[in-house]
């Protein structure tokens, strides 16, 4: 019988969630269940792709997060014929400054990821959720966290300042980063298709829904475009990325808004949507010729171009980039747009390898090898907590 280990990615109405084989890190199955607060959708596939089940439960029918890890529980228990559940492991955005690597979840490091839902209100609390419940109705099954922020714990103390009083900096007000599981795994796939850009420097552009960009310097973060909140840097699908405080007090002072309306605005109702007015998703910009939704498409290449310059001066030149995610795997007009921003940086792509979705589409004559690299940050967590698991079994 197989060890498998359970991955759970959850947010405030869905959760994501695999099994990895230990042994092998082959994908055994796969699922989600979407739209919780009002019509909730089960779907669960092989690692083929065959669909194995599916359940609408229909509007007006809502499931709480418990409800909900308590169904995939009951339907990986019925199909889970020659596996045996080893652990789970967790997606967690936030580690603050306690947290630099996965950890086995306790009562007490739980009591700890609670405390830094301030760090991250609109992501943190659903991401423990699940944990909670596991913890109440297996609690003999060992979870693990992984986190977002880990990874670029490595950077300098100067890339994680900000121009603050200490007193505030001694609460934990300082960049962080995000996605840094995505950005970790890009790392550990480097190594095999480039070595010169494993050790050297590389600009790893997360485009999708939510957006960001980070500087490795030999597989190391140094520099990332996210800061304190998964909300600055690049403009996402509907987030306003990096904006002028004074923006905020303005909002605040003239317009009368009260913090969650700010919230609701520059978390929900900015980024591509609210610059094109029709919608946050990529591909439908680009299949438009509306004004607004040229100008979001021209925004978003603009900025991931400046941040590029940016990140290209942390590492004080650039060796290889690397895009991933949803919209750095497969729209190939925005890593185009991208990748002519930064010709001067002497980027140079190859149309026919960038329209094949690559892996390498930078041409012959590039001084920076440009790739683009699915991410797998699923992976990523099943092998930390594959780890984890058996550090603790050598120890012991």
């Amino acid at each position: 019988m197989a060890d498998v280990v359970l991955v759970i990615n959850t947010g405030s109405s869905s959760i994501k969630f695999s099994a990895f084989e230990m042994a092998s890190e082959t994908l055994v199955l796969r699922g989600s269940m979407d739209a919780m607060s009002n019509a909730p959708v089960f779907q669960a596939k092989s690692g083929s792709g065959e669909v194995l089940e599916t359940r609408d439960w229909g509007a007006g029918n809502a499931l709480a997060h418990e409800a909900a890890i308590g169904f995939i529980a009951d339907f990986l228990r019925s199909h889970g014929s020659g596996h045996r559940l080893a652990a789970v492991g967790h997606r967690v955005v936030h580690g603050g400054m306690e947290f630099s690597g996965p950890v086995r979840v306790d009562g007490a490091v739980l009591t700890a990821l609670e405390a830094l839902c301030p760090l991250a209100p609109l992501h943190q609390p659903h991401n423990l959720k699940p944990i909670r419940a596991l913890l109440e109705q297996r609690p003999e099954l060992p979870q693990v966290a992984c986190f977002d922020t880990a990874y670029h714990r490595t950077q300098p103390e100067l890339a994680q300042a900000f121009a603050l009083p200490a007193d505030i900096v001694e609460r934990g007000v300082r960049r962080y980063g995000f996605h840094g599981l995505s950005y970790e795994y890009i790392a550990s796939a480097l190594p095999a298709l480039d070595p010169i850009a494993a050790r050297g420097r590389t600009v790893v552009a997360h485009l999708g829904n939510g957006s960001s960009m980070c500087a490795m310097l030999a597989g190391k973060s140094v520099a990332s475009t996210m800061g304190f909140t998964a909300v600055d840097g690049l403009p996402m699908g509907t987030r306003c990325g990096s904006l002028d405080p004074g923006v905020i007090l303005y909002l605040i002072d003239q317009l009368g808004m009260d913090t969650r309306a700010v919230q609701d605005l520059i978390y929900k109702r900015s980024g591509l949507l609210g610059v094109s007015g029709m919608t946050g998703d990529m591909r439908a910009l680009l299949d438009s010729d509306a004004p607004g939704a040229r100008l979001a498409v021209d925004l978003y290449c603009y900025r991931i171009a400046r941040e590029l310059g940016s990140l290209a001066a942390a590492l004080q030149g650039i060796d290889a980039l690397v895009f991933t995610a949803g919209i750095g795997e497969h729209a190939p007009a925005i890593r185009d747009r991208v990748c002519r921003h930064g010709a001067w940086l002497g980027i140079r792509l190859d149309a026919r390898a960038n329209d094949g979705g690559g892996p390498r589409i930078g041409a012959t004559d590039s001084a920076v090898a440009v790739w683009a690299i699915p991410t797998n940050e699923e992976l990523m967590i099943a092998r930390h907590t594959r780890a984890l698991l058996e550090a603790r079994a050598s120890a012991a």
